[in-house]
């Protein structure tokens, strides 16, 4: 059902046209491989699907329910999604 939207994704314009990969490369195919229930693959794809992921629900979630401490929560888990992109970033331009 969903394997039609990859004609629709957005080209990465810095390893198009200066042949480098960006922090972002792989996340539209992570996401589409996770809808499409391909769990592993999109974490090989994009590590940070997972945690992206919980980062936007929760900030989502504390748009209508605020929750005590949010910003602290919605901080730390922006770190470690964060530190996760550079990680895999690091590992595929040594690689």
């Amino acid at each position: 059902m969903f394997q039609d939207l990859e004609s629709y994704m957005l080209p990465c314009f810095s390893k198009t046209f200066l042949n480098i990969e960006c922090l972002g490369c792989g996340l539209q195919r992570s996401f589409l491989l996770l809808i499409n229930g391909h769990f592993f693959d999109a974490f090989k794809m994009y590590p940070a699907i997972f945690t992206l992921i919980l980062l936007i629900s929760f900030a989502i979630f504390n748009f209508f329910k605020k929750i005590k401490n949010a910003n602290k929560i919605i901080g730390r888990l922006a770190y470690i999604n964060l530190s996760i992109i550079i990680i895999n970033y690091l590992i595929k331009i040594s690689i």
